[in-house]
């Protein structure tokens, strides 16, 4: 029953469950808004449910292969290592129901009434239930409902293929499996599969993989992975067959791959089909997203918006940032925004990438001419193991200022190293501040503060 004085069931509204939506509420309540969610599916989203948390678990499972083989350099005798699928899948599978219940508290204890139903969008501050029929009006309503994995382009045989959403589902190993794509998602789960001994085919339109990314990390992991698996570059899938129990994909330049699973992984689009964003009047942009301000606000000034369905930056962490400005804004009277500028990021492929800044061409057009160091060598673990591995580091500099804007990491433990590089950089170091950093040694990481020689020619920028 609607508040008397406000004319309002709740305060806040949250359709979606996922991260930013679950920060946002929690927030939001935590100031004394009185907030519902409503989540059709699991609370946690995509990246804890089918996202980060479960394929990272599935990274490390696939580490363990090279870790088992380097050993024997350092002198350790081991038994044929052997990996079982099925429990792999058990174990991750509960961590993954425990995050959820942890989620699930933590809304609880903030005071947040979760609802386990689909919401949509009837007015301004109207949304309807779809299960139970019930209308709440809210005085705001936060989209919060993510993004969906899409299989394009559109070829004949493509429902044969399963997406980023239902390679969690899979109850036994694919001997064989063909992952098309060249993104986050496409590198990283063909490297998982790869690692845990499955023969990989990872296919990609572009002649490089990544898109977006510094060209020379690009070209770097696509020597690696040329090392792990089949490699395909400017290739595509022309149509995909039933073919004695297995699926026949027919490629653009007529031959053919026989595998067992087909991952597609070439898209995601944010989820506003059925949302009701019509009857509002909220048009979506080009990239099918809504379209909000920096405050989140879209043109209904009572709805706002966070995380993927933005198409910002989709990215866990950014939408947890998203949802926490939002609740500070609006419900906290402390007002800021997110800056989607400097995002530190990793690629959990193996050889891990780690970035925070711009490359290169970005780099030099938002600050001119700029510096580049580089450093490429074989990590010190490799030198006993005897493994084919590189790592690289590069600096990008705006030479006006001598600010870092770009770092570039393709070696074990990028991840690590760009978040605590991140800092430095979003607090605007220069070079001279790397410079005068004493270096741990020995490290990989040490690297980022000798290097003193900027490179004297700039590579070729690549059209994939």
């Amino acid at each position: 029953m609607a508040d008397e004085t406000s004319g309002f069931d709740v305060d806040l509204f949250v359709i979606g469950g996922g991260s930013g939506g679950v920060r946002a509420a929690r927030i939001a309540a935590g100031y004394g808004a009185r907030v519902c969610l409503a989540e059709e599916y699991r609370v946690g989203g995509t990246c804890v449910i089918r996202g980060c948390v479960p394929k990272k678990l599935m990274v490390y499972a696939g580490r363990f292969a090279d870790e088992f083989e380097d050993a024997a350099g350092f002198g350790w005798s081991l038994e044929p290592p052997r990996f079982d699928w099925a429990t792999l899948k058990r174990n991750r599978d509960a961590e993954v129901t425990r995050l959820e219940g942890i989620y699930a508290t933590n809304l609880m204890r903030a005071g947040v009434d979760v609802v386990a139903d689909r919401a949509v969008i009837e007015d301004a501050h109207t949304v309807r239930l779809v299960r139970s029929g019930e209308r709440v009006r809210a005085r705001v309503i936060l989209i919060a409902v993510g993004a969906h994995p899409v299989k394009e382009p559109p070829i004949p045989g493509a429902e044969l293929a399963i997406t980023s959403n239902e390679v969690f589902e899979l109850e036994r190993q694919p001997e064989r499996i063909l992952v098309v794509g060249g993104g986050y998602i496409a590198v990283e789960f063909a490297g998982v599969f790869a690692a845990l001994g499955s023969r990989t085919t990872l296919l990609h339109r572009g002649d490089k993989l990544l898109r977006g990314f510094d060209d020379e990390i690009r070209v770097a992991l696509g020597e690696a992975y040329a090392k792990r698996m089949d490699l395909r570059l400017s290739s595509t899938v022309h149509r995909l067959d039933r073919r004695d129990g297995a699926i026949l994909a027919t490629l653009n330049d007529g031959s053919e791959l026989l595998v067992d699973q087909v991952l597609a992984a070439t898209g995601r689009r944010p989820n506003v089909a059925g949302l009701g964003l019509e009857r509002v009047g909220i048009a979506l942009d080009a990239a099918g997203a809504i379209p909000v301000d920096r405050f989140s606000q879209s043109a209904v000034p009572s709805i706002y918006a966070v995380g993927d369905v933005t198409n910002r930056a989709a990215l866990t962490p950014v939408a947890i940032r998203e949802g926490h400005a939002f609740a500070d804004t609006v419900f906290g009277g402390r007002p800021w925004a997110v800056d989607h500028d400097l995002i530190p990021t990793a690629v959990f492929s193996t050889p891990e990438i780690g970035v925070v800044g711009h490359n290169e061409d970005v780099a030099r057009a938002i600050h001119g001419e700029v510096d580049v160091y580089e450093a490429r060598f074989r990590p010190m673990k490799a030198t006993l193991s005897g493994r084919d591995e590189r790592v690289l580091m590069k600096l990008v500099v705006a030479r006006a200022s001598d600010k870092v804007v770009g770092v570039h990491v393709l070696g074990h433990d990028a991840g690590e190293i760009i978040q605590a590089v991140g800092i430095a950089v979003t607090m605007g170091a220069t070079k001279a501040d790397f410079d005068r950093t004493i270096a741990v040694h020995p490290t990989a990481g040490e690297e980022l503060v000798t290097m003193r020689t900027p490179a004297v020619v700039k590579r070729p920028v690549g059209v994939g």
